[in-house]
């Protein structure tokens, strides 16, 4: 399949081009991190050198994945009016003018070179969820590139090693919540699935441009806490820090993007949701009451109606784009046979249900009855849904309030899935431990690891090819996705465990994952919803150079 091309509306000099890109060396020096002891147990180091996002280390890692066919992109970040349905129609930011931005594909070992133009009033970054990319690809402002600067473009370019669905997004304060996002698909050239269509399905969250509210104010507003006295001021360094709390790029894309920026009263009624309730998440569901939920950009009223023939087998790329919400997706109907989880096969399952995290992928193969199927995806907790339909023949539509029985299912656990034997991990015990506490809560908005929020210079060390033990304990009263940049894991702590790069931690509970340290450089570790990172829930595994 050919990539589409997103022309760009402006021809940019290399003089902004540069200011865009910057010198790795100023913004993420390897010889100024912190590290420490061989087996850390607790809070990010304070000595050490590390391997540079852009060292000769992450050359050679990315030499070796060598270099297949290129695939160019050209991809432009900005303000767009976009048709939600139903004639809801909103002012907000995206990758052209559609919702999701167009899919992008590719083929495992192919070279990818996207170049995207920042046309926004914010500083910006493009970050490739699931991928191990070479480090200084990877998006992640103030830690392995400078921010895209208005007007300004980043060519990024990397070898794209491992099949299977991705998406990608910005890492730029709350740029997330609103239209800037896309899938990803890295078909196999191997395929050993057999299926006769393929949907994409992208959920979200929606409330950019709704009444006037905005991500910025919403943050503002849960940055207040619950009793009303919240760290709204707090500093958390380049990580582009959003309206909420203005951090030195946020004080003055404030003034740069003031028509589409908020907080408080000025940014719309208020968003924080009290008593969002789940069994399956243990209790508190979500903090945002969202006005809308979307499949493929589209409103439950108005959704979109993927066509078919009766007794098509058809895969479902399922990715939860959401900032806030889980949804538990169900095809009414039909049963789902789970092949791939966050883009990594394992051993078909089959359930009527799944439940999926922000940043979580799975695939799915169902086979089609004949008639009009709602494709629903409850925002669990919150009380309301978002929709699709499959139709294979006449019917009447599903109506936005449908639920169909299968929600109520069996629901497919992730810890419960097993990895193809082609991609489980080797059995081998760890050389390292690294064990994060996770903290913070409602009443004051401080979310964290151990109580420290996001410093880019605190790195928590390991050395390469290691085997790597994380142990998350969650002390708080709330679940949250972890997201792993540039490697999966496996889940339980154990080769056994299906290989994911997001993992939902449930309240009071602890999660158990290894990975090998087989990618160098700087890399993320962070909860997916996205006010809680943004509130400080991140940190940094650092590769010792």
């Amino acid at each position: 399949m050919p990539l589409h091309h997103i022309p760009r509306r402006a021809v940019l000099g290399a003089a902004l081009a540069a200011a865009g890109t910057g010198a790795l060396a100023a913004c993420s020096d390897g010889g100024s991190g912190h590290g420490g002891a061989h087996s850390p147990a607790g809070g990010a180091q304070d000595s050490g050198t590390y391997v540079s996002p852009g060292g000769k280390e992450v050359e050679a890692a990315e030499a070796a994945r060598g270099s297949g066919p290129v695939r160019k992109v050209s991809l432009t970040a900005t303000r767009a009016r976009l048709d939600l349905g139903g004639g809801t129609t909103v002012a907000s930011w995206a990758y052209g003018d559609r919702l999701p931005g167009r899919e992008v594909r590719v083929s495992a070992g192919d070279t990818l070179a996207l170049t995207l133009a920042n046309h926004l009033p914010q500083p910006t970054s493009l970050h490739w969820h699931g991928l191990a990319l070479r480090n200084d690809m990877d998006g992640v402002p103030g830690l392995t590139q400078r921010s895209i600067a208005p007007g300004a473009e980043f060519a990024y370019r990397f070898a794209v090693p491992h099949p299977g669905t991705y998406w990608f997004h910005p890492h730029s304060g709350v740029q997330q919540d609103r239209g800037l996002y896309a899938p990803l698909i890295v078909e196999d050239p191997k395929e050993p699935l057999a299926y006769d269509r393929e949907w994409v399905v992208v959920l979200d969250d929606w409330v950019d441009g709704v009444a006037g509210s905005t991500p910025d104010a919403v943050l503002k507003e849960l940055s207040g806490g619950m009793s009303g006295g919240g760290h709204g001021g707090m500093d958390h360094g380049t990580h582009s820090l959003s309206q909420g709390g203005k951090g030195a790029e946020g004080a003055k894309d404030a003034k740069d993007g003031s028509e589409d920026q908020g907080g408080g009263e000025e940014g719309g009624p208020s968003r924080m949701m009290m008593g969002a309730s789940s069994e399956l998440l243990g209790g508190d569901a979500g903090d945002v009451a969202y006005p809308h939920y979307l499949v493929n950009g589209r409103v439950a009223d108005d959704p979109e109606t993927f066509r078919v023939r009766p007794g098509d087998r058809i895969r479902l790329r399922i990715i939860n784009a959401g900032g806030d919400t889980a949804f538990r997706v169900a095809l009414g109907g039909h049963r789902m046979t789970v092949t791939h989880t966050d883009g990594f096969p394992v051993r078909h399952t089959t359930g009527d249900a799944l439940l999926l995290g922000m940043g979580e992928r799975y695939d799915v193969l169902v086979t089609a009855g004949d008639g009009v199927f709602p494709l629903t995806a409850l925002a669990e907790g919150k009380k309301a849904a978002a929709l699709a339909v499959l139709r294979t023949g006449s019917g009447t539509a599903p109506a936005a309030s449908v639920r169909p029985k299968e929600l109520e299912g069996k629901v497919v656990q992730a810890g419960r899935l097993v990895p193809d034997p082609s991609v489980a991990l080797p059995t081998r015990l760890p050389d390292r431990t690294i064990r994060m506490r996770l903290t913070g809560g409602m009443a004051s908005y401080d979310w964290a690891f151990d109580g420290q929020p996001y410093d880019a210079k605190q790195r928590r060390p390991v050395e390469a090819g290691e085997r790597v033990r994380l142990v998350f304990d969650n002390g708080t009263a709330m679940w949250h996705p972890l997201h792993l940049h540039g490697h999966t894991f496996a889940l339980g702590g154990n080769a056994a465990g299906a290989r994911k790069d997001t993992a939902i931690v449930l309240p009071h509970r602890s999660l158990t994952v290894d990975f090998d340290a087989d990618n160098p450089g700087l890399w993320m570790v962070h909860c997916h919803n996205v006010y809680h990172a943004e509130a400080g829930m991140m940190t940094v595994i650092g590769y010792r150079g």
